[in-house]
């Protein structure tokens, strides 16, 4: 199965709350930290909401 490698690259100081708990849920806590994640439904939404805060690539 594919998947992705999300990196969080924007600081989430000052973010609505929404945006740092969708970070934090993907496992993303530090600017620079990366995850790899499944390629599913709920990813994806959960990337397209931070999605000005993120860079995504698949592996």
């Amino acid at each position: 199965m594919a998947e992705y490698k999300v990196k969080l690259v924007k600081s989430l100081i000052g973010r609505p709350q929404n945006q740092i708990k969708t970070a934090y849920a993907l496992g993303l806590r530090k600017v620079n930290s990366e995850v790899v994640k499944p390629q599913n439904d709920a990813v994806k939404g959960m990337i397209n909401t931070i999605s000005h805060l993120v860079t995504v690539e698949e592996v």
